[in-house]
């Protein structure tokens, strides 16, 4: 299963504000660490706004920044929030589709997919933050 683009750059905005929790960050400096374009940024973060995930702080002196916990961010529920849909296949017009199990396969892998990242936190997926805002720290200078 592949993930979206959108669904990538909200996992990295995530882990970019996991790794600095002391302060708000702007969704210019994000996309500048990540080399990414600040628009699809802006989508991201409404996106993730909506869904409680982060906050935005308006004005002069704003920017984003966890709305709880990198502990109670759930991954799984992140991917759910981002992806549009998991039908991995289209079988609408298919001759055999009322005598095929492969939806049904289907279903049940992207079910254990989403299981297994139900298991994870934003801490979880974050764990070397020091090294993680170091990393940034690097390539904001570059």
């Amino acid at each position: 299963m592949k993930l979206t683009r959108h669904t990538d750059y909200a996992l990295r905005m995530l882990l970019y504000l996991a790794a600095r929790p002391d302060r708000l960050c702007s969704i210019g400096e994000i996309a500048g660490a990540y080399r990414i374009s600040q628009n699809h940024l802006m989508k991201v973060a409404n996106e993730l706004g909506r869904a409680g995930h982060i906050v935005t702080v308006r004005g002069r002196n704003g920017g984003l920044r966890l709305a709880r916990p990198a502990g109670e961010i759930n991954i799984g529920a992140v991917v759910r929030d981002t992806e549009e849909g998991f039908n991995l296949v289209d079988c609408t017009d298919c001759l055999i589709a009322t005598a095929c199990g492969l939806p049904g396969a289907l279903n049940q892998a992207t079910r254990a997919f989403i299981g297994v990242l139900d298991g994870y936190s934003l801490a979880d997926i974050s764990g070397q933050r020091a090294a993680m805002a170091a990393l940034i720290e690097n390539a904001s200078h570059h």
